[in-house]
């Protein structure tokens, strides 16, 4: 039976040996592959906003933490301001969330062939492929919930509270990239309570450890400053994830997150998680997967918010996975075809393979917004060139902003777009517009005259949110900008 599998091991000596003959190739054949690729089809319209973002380095933003933006400073100081530059970043998150889930797997009893199996899963697995292409929050995010998850699996199986600091440390540190570790710190909370009250030895032995404590200390200690932006600018980030809340994503979180790996992996991952809650030992951290994938969908979040719970049940299944196809070569067929199988078309929607003419129908919403936008940053600067000096662009968007920034870096951009409103408003001086985007009504109301400049087509034929965009020229403000500017404020 799948569930039959070796017993937990409680001491690091007698862990199997790491597979580095086989997770390392695989995890450099991945790295390797994300960066060829990386020039293909263009800047997702996060990367352009944190290109931006990462110009003026701060503590934090109104929409987000500061580390990724600070990433998309490092990658292009250190590798070039291109494409190829700030994907370096991504594609190594890729690699190290492959050695992370294979350590977990060994960390379980899983020998050989189980670490391939789940390092061969996560790297094939359609959204760890997105997010290794493309920088987004959640290449940072998947590396640090999965760093945190081996820490308390290693502090919890091996009794060495030590590792309840280096976990407190990651989760800390992962607050500057996303506040959403908060989902596993609380789930964990809740996984050891409700095992304390089963009356499980172990756990209840976390409690009265002195490193438990020292771990969760130095975990608030170092998201101090996090919280203290929070807190000094209004909560911000409430705001955001009250904005960021909508029903749709409670109906798609379930397809979603069959989705986020394979629906192979995701069968493993099913298997897993009935594998660790069935042992006293890893029981918490079952329940905390669960806990935080509840709460992801109640939240209303999207599904790979959560995705880190989704992996370590994937790993942790390969470990009774690999046990149960040992002795039989049809088993063996049976679960690698099941798992590479049903990656084979979410390998294809993750990486830029589809010919832009599928884009349109793809659900790959990444790949939608990274193509057109230099032909969108030459339409916007032909109609700003051909107006009077003191004009100025706004955009709808941050991608739209970010993106006049990198292909047109003389024009004058504001936008009322999340973080970029508090950078604005435009000078006084500014008498006319060219507004991206922008409801052509509504500037009516703003401005003495406001005409037509034609809508966006950025050539590529994809259905995109930028495709049939208005561009309009506005002049003579009706009010200061000062007093105008609080109108064009808005989040998403």
């Amino acid at each position: 039976m799948l569930l039959q599998a070796p017993r937990l091991r409680n001491t690091a000596p007698s862990l199997p040996a790491i597979a580095w003959r086989t997770i390392g190739p695989i995890a450099g054949f991945v790295v390797v592959t994300l960066l060829m690729l990386s020039p293909w089809y263009g800047y997702h319209r996060d990367e352009l906003y944190f290109r931006l973002l990462g110009q003026t380095p701060a503590w934090g933003y109104f929409d987000q933490p500061p580390l990724t933006p600070l990433l998309a400073r490092l990658s292009t100081g250190l590798f070039g301001d291109t494409i190829v530059g700030l994907r370096v970043v991504p594609a190594l998150c890729a690699g190290l969330l492959i050695l992370l889930g294979a350590a977990i797997t060994r960390e379980l009893g899983g020998r050989a062939n189980a670490q391939t199996l789940a390092a061969a899963g996560l790297g094939t697995g359609m959204f760890p492929l997105v997010a290794g292409h493309t920088l987004l929050t959640q290449s940072a995010d998947f590396v640090f919930w999965t760093a945190c998850i081996l820490c308390v699996l290693r502090a919890l199986l091996r009794g060495d509270g030590r590792w309840w600091l280096v976990a407190g440390a990651v989760a800390g540190a992962a607050t500057f990239n996303k506040h959403l570790i908060v989902l596993l710190i609380t789930g964990l909370a809740t996984g050891l309570l409700i095992t304390v009250g089963m009356a499980v030895k172990g756990p209840r032995a976390v409690f009265g450890d002195r490193w438990f404590w020292s771990g969760a200390f130095l975990a608030a200690l170092i998201a101090s400053p996090n919280l203290l932006y929070q807190a000094t600018n209004g909560w911000p980030q409430l705001t955001m994830a009250a904005t960021l809340s909508e029903s749709v994503n409670r109906i798609m979180f379930v397809p979603m997150l069959l989705a986020l790996l394979s629906m192979g992996a995701f069968a493993i991952a099913v298997v897993g998680w009935l594998w660790l809650r069935g042992r006293p030992e890893t029981r918490p951290l079952a329940i905390a997967s669960l806990v935080t994938i509840l709460l992801g969908w109640a939240s209303g979040g999207r599904a790979d918010y959560v995705a880190g719970s989704l992996i370590f049940a994937f790993v942790a299944g390969c470990v009774p996975a690999a046990a149960w196809m040992e002795s039989r070569a049809a088993r063996r067929r049976v679960v690698w075809w099941g798992l590479l199988g049903t990656s084979v078309i979410g390998i294809a929607v993750a990486l830029p393979l589809l010919p832009l003419s599928a884009l349109s129908a793809s659900p790959n919403e990444v790949s939608r917004e990274s193509v057109g936008w230099p032909r969108f940053a030459a339409q916007v600067a032909g109609v700003y060139r051909a107006l009077p000096s003191g004009t100025v662009v706004i955009t709808a968007n941050y991608g739209e902003a970010g993106a006049l920034d990198r292909f047109a870096p003389d024009i004058p951009v504001y936008s009322g777009h999340n973080e970029l409103w508090f950078q604005g408003p435009p000078p006084e001086t500014a008498r006319t517009v060219v507004a991206v985007g922008l409801p052509p009504e509504r500037l009516r109301l703003r401005f003495t005259r406001c005409e037509s400049a034609g809508v966006i087509d950025h050539g590529t034929g994809v259905a995109n949110e930028e495709q049939g965009l208005p561009v309009t020229v506005c002049s003579g403000p009706r009010s200061p900008w000062k007093t105008a500017w609080p109108d064009f404020q808005h989040a998403s």
